[in-house]
């Protein structure tokens, strides 16, 4: 696919005397200075809080509208011993934070309990049935987490049965607010929340910090925690700047150091290696085997692994998370070629700025992982949209620039239920309707993405010699971590490399290489282009080339060697 370079720094119009004052204040090399600019990191304070932030610089988490009233709520039927049903969400954000709140008020002497929806029964959100089995429970209060901003009429069951609800949420809050006695959600209107951008379990966490400071427990009693609010935000794929960066490398750092049982238990099951889990290993690694039960089944499996203290009776656990995970990777993969006939029959990527795509009894479960590696594959918004007796239950995911949620609010006349928030959101609709929907949401999209939207942009962080690759350069590279969303690992771009000997494909497809600049005194650097081999005849006989990389550390045979990681090539 056609690639446009960007150099960040040249479409900011970054002033070259910030980056210097940076670079000499906290003594950093200027070109790290100039990278921390791109992301907007602009006085030599934020900089050096970027790489020392710690879970004592979170905010206030009173600053949350309606914070007073929920901690109040729950330390009441702490102290009163209420019984509190946790209402999550099945996909790991909402699993993670029903186990974290869960943990942390039963360690209180909470009488807590959770329930997570059936995904092919009930579908998203806080549901009817979860209501009614609270009131069974005899329940006084629900917290819902990851979920609930939407569900007025949910709310108001629980209320009509007496049970006190607070919402605990980050999704994009709807017409109208549910009638709950508190409601924490940082995108609320009124919410004057520093950071809006957490995940739900980023907001359950909040919630828990704020019962921690009315009870005094001290700022460390949380960390143990965190490692379950660290996969729950890694696997949500928000933003990992602020708050959320904070998070996620604190709860690595708990998890490599001494993470909960069933964490090691998942690790150890997926051939992953303790002590070294990074953000991409739960992205790739553990999150596909905690959402796996979810979507084939009851997601309640995974909160029992997680919030076991037992590391047998979480190796079992685990070991069906495995099982699942293979049988959704085989129904993935059924319905992702299902779905790419239907494109070559229904569709004109080449034309069309969305794909919207509908077929009966494609499994629930797995159309948002298809409808992502559509996104990826065509760089077009993806709705995929399974029919059961009529009603199609749909997962969208979208590309940078395009505000996915706004699209389908537009297209809402049409919809029976809606959610979600810029990057993924969900959709009920009838079966009558959804070509109207495809037509539609098509006229929306093209309002606002522009051809050049539709190309996929490769930042450059910055234009280097590779003698600029120094080791006072890569270790201070190596803190920018965790990478993820708005904090990538850093892109450079070099010109006129020569390749130098043989290059070769290596694997399923990946390019390997060396290269070196004669500007640079003769360096030569090794290179790979993971799924580049069709680049191969750019690298042949003595061939100059410009390219994209980022630096990284290889390591082979117990040696650490730095290696340019290729992302494309001209």
């Amino acid at each position: 696919m056609l690639t446009k370079w960007e150099v960040i720094s040249a479409t900011r119009r970054t002033d070259p005397a910030v980056v210097r004052a940076i670079a000499q204040e906290i003594n950093l090399p200027e070109v790290v200075a100039q990278i921390l600019v791109n992301r907007g990191i602009n006085t030599p304070q934020a900089a050096r809080l970027f790489f020392t932030a710690k879970t004592e610089d979170l905010y206030d988490p009173f600053l949350m509208t309606d914070m007073e009233a929920a901690v109040e709520r729950v330390v009441s039927a702490l102290n009163r011993r209420e019984n509190i049903v946790i209402h999550g969400d099945y996909d790991v954000d909402g699993i993670t934070a029903v186990s974290m709140l869960y943990l942390f008020l039963r360690d209180l002497g909470g009488q807590v309990s959770y329930y997570i929806p059936d995904r092919q029964m009930e579908g998203y959100g806080m549901s009817m049935a979860g209501i009614e089995e609270a009131k069974r429970r005899n329940a006084q209060l629900i917290i819902s987490v990851d979920c609930g901003i939407t569900s007025v009429s949910e709310i108001e069951l629980a209320r009509s049965l007496g049970i006190d609800s607070i919402i605990s949420d980050h999704h994009e809050p709807g017409p109208t607010l549910p009638a709950a006695y508190a409601i924490l959600d940082p995108k609320r209107s009124d919410c004057k929340y520093p950071f809006k951008e957490l995940a739900g379990v980023g907001v359950a966490f909040k919630l828990a910090q704020g019962i921690s400071r009315k009870m005094n427990l001290g700022n460390s009693y949380l960390e143990r925690y965190l490692d379950l609010v660290a996969v729950g935000s890694a696997a949500d794929i928000v933003p990992l700047v602020d708050e959320n960066r904070i998070l996620v490398k604190e709860g690595l750092e708990n998890l490599n150091r001494d993470g909960c049982e069933g964490i090691k238990a998942l690790i150890d099951i997926a051939g992953l290696k303790r002590g070294e889990i990074q953000v991409g290993h739960i992205v790739f690694g553990l999150a596909p085997r905690i959402n796996a039960v979810g979507r084939l089944g009851s997601a309640e499996r995974a909160v029992k692994l997680l919030i076991t203290r037992n590391y047998q009776q979480a190796v079992g656990i685990a070991r069906e998370l495995e099982t699942e995970n293979r049988r959704r990777k085989e129904i993935d993969n059924r319905t992702l070629n299902e779905a790419l006939l239907k494109i070559q029959q229904e569709q004109n990527p080449e034309k069309d700025f969305v794909i919207v795509l509908a077929r009966e009894n494609w499994h629930p479960g797995v159309i948002g992982i298809v409808a992502s590696r559509l996104t990826d594959k065509y760089y077009r918004p993806t709705v995929m949209i399974t029919i059961e007796d009529g009603i199609g239950k749909g997962s969208a995911r979208s590309i940078p620039g395009f505000d996915l949620y706004s699209a389908i609010r537009q297209c809402s006349d049409l919809l029976e239920q809606y959610g979600g928030h810029k990057y993924a959101a969900g959709l009920t609709i009838r079966a009558d309707r959804i070509e109207e929907f495809r037509r539609r949401f098509n006229e929306v999209a093209a309002q606002s993405l522009t051809p050049d939207k539709l190309i996929p942009k490769l930042g450059i962080d910055a234009e280097i010699e590779l003698s600029d690759i120094t080791p006072e350069v890569v270790k201070t590279l190596k803190e920018f971590a965790p990478y993820g969303p708005m904090n990538m690992k850093p892109n450079f771009a070099s010109y006129n490399l020569s390749v130098v000997g043989q290059s070769r494909i290596v694997g399923s497809n990946h390019l390997k290489f060396k290269v070196s600049q004669p500007s640079s005194g003769g360096l030569v650097f090794d290179a790979i282009g993971f799924n580049l081999g069709q680049l191969l005849p750019l690298t042949g006989g003595t061939k100059v080339v410009d390219m994209v990389y980022n630096i990284e550390e290889n390591e082979w045979m117990n040696q650490i060697n730095l290696q340019l990681c290729a992302k494309d090539l001209k």
